[in-house]
């Protein structure tokens, strides 16, 4: 086996993370985000033990200071060191306050790599096989692709590609607004560069040219002829200005981007070519906003959301299935112990953090993660129980925002609000079936269902047909919304008639307060397709991201309101260009239109049996590819037929009442 670079899990996350969400400016200006901000372990030790036929030497690479020891004993400082034969322990301490400790040994049986273990001076051992040593807590070593001496983890970044601008014109006023095509992301290069430029950035023209409010500027001065660049950001326009004497040649940029693998990647296709575009823009706003983690717009915030994450978790499982991505956001998020608020201040986040991991779990079956992050999920539980009220409900504290969703008509979020106990309860459901995978005695089971029986008594009206908004000062608030009653369906709470009550009292009701952020339209329309309605579901996305699209979008936006027009379209906060055009919660019809349409999804953990249940709506036919741990599920579908194909696992094709059985490496056709 190759070595590779080894650290303490958890800390290149954090650390790349800090980096990843103080990026973000406004008109200059950096912001940083409003949570606790974690750090890495600046002293970290790590140990293994070895048994040598024959003396070896190794070569020794930090990322830090070391000091190293065998069997005990302290040797001198030195790159390389001769093991002697027989068996011997070695312990090596890194010590390094800019960039988490790391490791990286060389030899010919003796290198570094997760079978290492590592701990952070806390005196406690605890092996691969979660069995206790010693006085302190020992962990597997985390490592991942880092397999090169000179590739230390501290030098991980995204790949670049130079693009031109589609036109440039020469404005009235002193400047030239450059057209990049399309909103994109990455470094802005003035080649030629002699005194100093004002760049103005835009995701519109607007925004461009509006100096005294567009979000993002660069002030960029050379004293001689040189290529400037500037720091990272999200634009289609540039508009420059030079002070007198200034002067350039041409202005590029490198866009930057997370490299997928296109032969491992999902696909759809169908005879309506709006919707094929909509597919085509969604997964492109997926690509932007995948970067070193899931971020949720790349203009604004540039930061790393919950909320925002596990709809990018669930759209990449349809798209790249970059596993990668995933672990290293969810880790960022959570951070380190103790836990002195809710992931990203928010109640709602908190709880789909825990969600995440086991829709994680379900679309890889990568029970090691689950146990990695176990000790954080109890801890971070704990917390949530802690500040339940007297019924044993999630009630939100003077230092927790309660979000639900950017809405548009009066709703408090104050008090106990349904929604946030049955995203409460989905989170008790989940630390019960993780729990049962690690073989780890637990109550939450127990704790779920008696919270999902107080709620149904609590909010559930049999005259209503839906369940109401929340308690205030212990009356009930009889507000009904979709926000509960969707979330109700999705995560199993209602029972079979009540779903159907529900369809017709709230989700199909016009009378009800309509959703209008892309974040909540995700939910909603995954239950009306869980529910069977695709039709009216495909006239939904054409309207919706039909819409954005027929306002020039080229990335699917934060919010997007019909009945606004022109400039309206840009503005969010109070501020004109306020609004991300870019953002990651836009892109969901690429997993409505994978899981719902394509009909993939996984019935045993990491697709090692998975469902095909393909659905028309309204088309004439429909052709993609699901990607999956195991390889690539193909689907076409018409009027007469199904045909499925898969390089692994095996599944079932369902249509009505049809059950055909898949199997690898050949083709499954149903005639209809």
């Amino acid at each position: 086996m190759k070595a590779t670079w080894i650290w303490y899990p958890g800390d290149f996350e954090i650390w790349l993370g800090n980096i990843f969400n103080n990026r973000r400016t406004e008109r200059g200006a950096m912001f940083p985000p409003f949570w606790k901000q974690d750090s890495h372990y600046v002293t970290v030790e790590f140990s293994k033990v070895f048994s040598l036929e024959q003396p070896e030497s190794i070569h020794i690479v930090c990322e830090g200071q070391f000091n190293f020891a065998i069997d005990g004993k302290l040797q001198f400082p030195a790159d390389t060191y001769t093991i002697p034969a027989g068996e011997h322990k070695l312990n090596l301490k890194v010590w390094n306050q800019a960039t988490p400790p790391a490791l990286f040994i060389e030899g010919d049986t003796i290198h570094t790599d997760s079978t290492w273990l590592a701990t952070y001076e806390d005196k406690l051992w605890i092996d691969e096989n979660g069995v206790a040593h010693g006085s302190g807590i020992y962990v597997p070593a985390a490592s991942w692709h880092f397999d090169s001496a000179d590739t230390p983890p501290s030098s991980y970044h995204l790949e670049r590609r130079e693009q031109r601008p589609v036109s440039r014109e020469s404005m009235a006023v002193a400047g030239t607004l450059y057209d990049f095509g399309r909103e994109t992301f990455g470094y802005l290069k003035i080649k030629g560069l002699k005194g100093t430029a004002h760049v103005y950035y835009g995701e519109s023209r607007e925004e461009a040219l509006d100096r005294e409010h567009c979000e993002t500027l660069d002030v960029l001065s050379c004293p001689a002829c040189c290529d400037c660049v500037a720091a990272s950001k999200a634009f289609r326009y540039v508009y420059i200005e030079t002070e007198e004497g200034a002067s350039y040649d041409e202005v590029l940029m490198d866009y930057e981007y997370a490299p997928h693998d296109v032969s491992h990647s999902g696909s759809f296709r169908c005879s309506d070519e709006e919707l094929n575009r909509i597919w085509q823009v969604a997964a492109y706003t997926m690509d932007l906003t995948t970067r070193e983690f899931f971020m949720d717009g790349i203009k604004r915030d540039r930061w790393t959301w919950s909320g925002d994450a596990i709809q990018s978790y669930l759209m990449n499982y349809y798209l790249r299935f970059d596993s990668e991505c995933v672990k290293r956001t969810i880790r960022q998020l959570r951070g380190k112990d103790p836990v002195t608020a809710h992931i990203n201040t928010i109640m709602d986040y908190t709880f789909y953090w825990f969600n995440s991991i086991l829709d994680y779990y379900q679309y890889t079956a990568d029970a090691d993660f689950v146990r990695e992050m176990w000790p954080r999920m109890v801890s971070l539980m704990d917390y949530v129980l802690a500040r339940t009220n007297a019924e044993g409900m999630a009630e939100g504290q003077p230092d927790d925002w309660i979000f639900v969703d950017w809405v548009d008509f009066p709703m408090h979020k104050r008090g106990t609000l349904c929604f946030e106990q049955i995203l409460f309860c989905k989170a008790l459901d989940t630390m019960a079936v993780c729990a049962k995978l690690l073989g780890v005695k637990n109550d939450y089971r127990v704790k779920a269902e008696t919270l999902r029986n107080k709620i149904r008594q609590t909010f559930w009206s049999h005259d209503l047909h839906a369940y109401l908004h929340a308690i205030e000062d212990g009356v009930l608030n009889r507000q009904i919304t979709k926000f509960p009653n969707m979330f109700a369906i999705l995560y199993g709470l209602a029972y079979q008639e009540e779903r159907k009550e529900i369809m017709q009292s709230v989700m199909l009701n016009p009378q009800i307060d309509p959703i209008t952020t892309p974040y909540m339209r995700f939910y909603e329309l995954e239950t009306l397709c869980l529910m069977g309605h695709h039709q009216q579901v495909l006239r939904e996305i054409r309207s919706y991201w039909g819409g954005m699209l027929k306002e020039g979008a080229t990335s699917f936006w934060e919010k997007y309101v019909p009945t606004e027009s022109g400039t309206q379209h840009l503005a969010m906060y109070g501020r004109p260009y306020g609004k991300s055009l870019c953002h990651a919660w836009g892109a969901s019809p690429v997993y409505l239109l994978g899981k719902y349409y394509l009909g993939v999804q996984p019935t045993k953990p990491g697709y090692e049996e998975f469902e095909v249940r393909p659905a028309l709506g309204d088309l004439e036919w429909i052709e993609g590819d699901v990607p999956t741990p195991q390889g690539m599920i193909h689907v076409y579908m018409d009027r007469r037929q199904v045909k499925v194909s898969c390089t692994a696992g095996e599944g079932w094709l369902i249509v009505g009442d049809q059950r055909v059985k898949i199997q690898a490496h050949q083709e499954t056709t149903l005639k209809l």
